[in-house]
């Protein structure tokens, strides 16, 4: 199965999973729970916006920056930019927030409703330039899906 057909296929599971399930944090942790369990990333999670600063929801992986502020690291960057960050060296983006040494690769979503950032999709990788405009590609509908449940 290609990357893309993945991506379609997660998509339909987020969306069937979310279907029947009114609890936000549930519906954030299965979704995470899926992404990262298929792709096998290092990291996988989201960071909801309260008032100035991202804080940490649910997520697969080892332990994370409980809060970023805005426009700082990747996460905060999409959050201001409202728009994918794709990262393929994290030691050469400035500013970057290193919650984990291993991560050597990034990609974060926005999650946007009506063009308001309601949080962020976060997935950090091991190795470098791990992910690429077909990862947005995919990823992006799964984000707009999940910013109809915030």
């Amino acid at each position: 199965m290609s990357k893309s057909e993945r991506y379609a296929l997660l998509l339909r599971q987020i969306g069937s999973l979310i279907a029947g399930e009114s609890d936000v944090t549930a519906d954030l942790a299965n979704a995470a729970a899926l992404i990262h369990a298929e792709f096998g990333f290092w990291w996988t999670g989201f960071y909801l916006v309260k008032g100035d600063q991202l804080v940490l929801g649910p997520f697969q992986g080892p332990v994370a920056c409980s809060r970023i502020p805005f426009g700082k690291g990747v996460c905060g960057t999409a959050w201001m930019r409202k728009e994918t960050v794709i990262v393929p060296d994290v030691e050469e983006f400035p500013g970057h927030i290193a919650c984990s040494s291993a991560s050597r690769s990034e990609i974060v979503v926005p999650l946007l409703r009506d063009g308001e950032v309601l949080g962020v999709l976060d997935i950090d990788s091991r190795f470098l330039a791990t992910f690429d405009d077909e990862d947005a590609a995919g990823l992006e509908p799964i984000a707009s899906l999940l910013s109809g449940i915030l």
